[in-house]
């Protein structure tokens, strides 16, 4: 029986490339380095912002000073380029009040504020950031955390997400993983539109065993 639902938030709940590629272009910027190429586009997505950082910008002399600028940085005018997923909405509504939901991102300072500004913040029973845990994803602690908070057990649950770190991080907890808009990862079951989210849900409800699937 599900009685959990988790998510990741950047490129499951929002749309937020073009945010996050505007905020850590603004810090290059200021520190006189060229922009982000496709493949740091693809780091920053999932891994928190001090990882994204030493990424960023390695063998810098002085990243203590970038750290300092980046904690300084006012992230509010990004927010707003942040794009809700389609019927993400009605999708949570439609879970409750059957399952607890939950949040688990590599996000850290910016958590809260993303989602009161797009009014979800009430939406969910917890949300863990990588500021909350020692360890963040693809390490288990924040899944950990999440399933004690509530006292379930991995089966009980289902984490959506959309990177290879949401997929390792799934599978590190034992929790089966559920591939939103990324047919390229190694998934129990794949979501294409929150749309359809219901219909998964009724069918893991049924006790549809979780068979993975490989990539093609």
């Amino acid at each position: 029986m599900i009685k959990l639902v988790a998510f990741d938030c950047d490129g499951v709940l929002f749309d937020s490339q073009q945010a996050n590629i505007a905020f850590y272009n603004a810090i290059l910027a200021h520190f006189e380095r060229p922009p982000l190429s496709p493949e740091a586009v693809d780091f920053i997505h999932s891994h928190t912002v001090w990882e994204s950082l030493e990424y960023l910008f390695p063998g810098y002399p002085d990243l203590e000073a970038v750290l300092h600028f980046t904690r300084s940085f006012d992230y509010s005018p990004f927010i707003a380029m942040m794009v809700e997923e389609p019927h993400l909405r009605e999708f949570l509504r439609f879970l409750r009040p059957g399952c607890y939901l939950a949040l688990a991102t590599n996000r850290t300072t910016t958590t809260r504020a993303v989602l009161t500004y797009h009014g979800l913040a009430d939406d969910f029973d917890l949300v863990v950031s990588a500021i909350d845990v020692s360890r963040p994803k693809p390490h288990p602690e924040s899944f950990v955390r999440i399933l004690s908070h509530f006292r379930l057990s991995p089966l009980e649950a289902v984490y959506i997400g959309d990177s290879r770190v949401d997929e390792q991080f799934a599978a590190n907890a034992g929790v089966p993983f559920v591939a939103y808009r990324n047919p390229g990862l190694t998934a129990n079951y794949y979501l294409d539109s929150f749309a359809a989210g219901p219909d998964l849900i009724r069918g893991l409800v049924r006790n549809q065993s979780f068979q993975p699937r490989r990539r093609s």
